[in-house]
């Protein structure tokens, strides 16, 4: 007898069924993660965006501010970030809080930056003054 049987040609057709429908979820899950780690790449460049922008203003005038806030729209998602300060009373430090949120399919997300900078300095320092006398 040549060839194969009935019961092992739907034998191998089922296995290779089920071998397809585990790679194709496999890749799946590997697309779903790789735009879940693009969007956390996203909020991760925004809170560096907003911490450079305070930077560049000065930690001060922010504070004066109060709390923040904004949205902002990249690749499609929307972000909403929110800025919170505290003056810490040493060493001029403030604890900055940066936290951006953004919802998936009814699923909310977000990522969350916390740091302290240093405000402009208070404290005077003398220069000795020569005076010419010896």
């Amino acid at each position: 007898m040549n060839g194969f049987t009935l019961v092992e040609v739907i034998a191998s057709s089922v296995i290779l069924c089920a071998a397809v429908m585990i790679v194709g979820s496999i890749a799946t899950r590997a697309l779903l993660g790789t735009q879940l780690s693009r969007r956390y790449e996203t909020a991760a460049s925004l809170a560096d965006k907003q911490l450079g922008l305070i930077d560049y203003v000065g930690i001060d005038s922010v504070s004066e501010l109060g709390e923040m806030e904004g949205d902002i729209e990249e690749a499609g998602d929307t972000y909403h970030w929110v800025i919170e300060t505290e003056y810490q009373e040493i060493n001029n430090l403030y604890q900055v809080k940066v936290t951006v949120n953004w919802v998936v399919a009814n699923r909310p997300y977000s990522f969350v930056v916390d740091t302290m900078l240093n405000g402009t300095t208070v404290a005077s320092y003398d220069t000795p003054v020569e005076t010419g006398q010896e």
